[in-house]
């Protein structure tokens, strides 16, 4: 948890936000995911998205990793490898079930529903961050 502690991008979750973040890029102002989770630990990490049958509107952060599996899955996802400070590194979009993706140098994975990041303008070398949810309706269901 100390790696990950470093990681400004992950303030916020790290603060215990989960789940009342928003996942924004800072490039272009959009948002990526309504609503994130944090799996910086041993048990969710090894959950992750395991356990869902949809991702919706969600984004969920594995750190400190820089490859991850779909093993298992029930759907297709979107993964972006980033940087400590939250740039965009390498993208994978529509990742199916039981495939591999890593990339060399990443610190965290991204994962979000699939056509999330070309929804949001989303590109390497853009910055994303968790950021605090403004709005008071995050973790409310909509």
């Amino acid at each position: 948890m100390t790696a990950a502690r470093a990681a400004g991008f992950l303030r916020p979750l790290l603060a215990g936000r989960d789940g009342r973040c928003v996942l924004r890029n800072e490039r272009n102002g959009r948002v990526l995911a309504r609503r994130v989770f944090g799996a910086f630990d041993s048990k969710s990490r090894r959950t992750g998205l395991l356990d869902r049958t949809e991702i919706g509107d969600e984004a969920m952060i594995i750190a400190p990793t820089n490859a991850v599996h779909t093993w298992f899955m029930r759907f297709a996802i979107d993964i972006a490898f980033v940087s400590r400070n939250g740039t965009v590194l390498k993208i994978r979009e529509a990742v199916p079930p039981w495939r591999v993706a890593a990339a060399w140098g990443g610190y965290a994975v991204i994962e979000l529903a699939a056509g999330a990041l070309a929804a949001s303008g989303t590109v390497v070398g853009d910055v994303v961050a968790a950021v605090p949810d403004g709005s008071g309706q995050a973790g409310s269901g909509e």
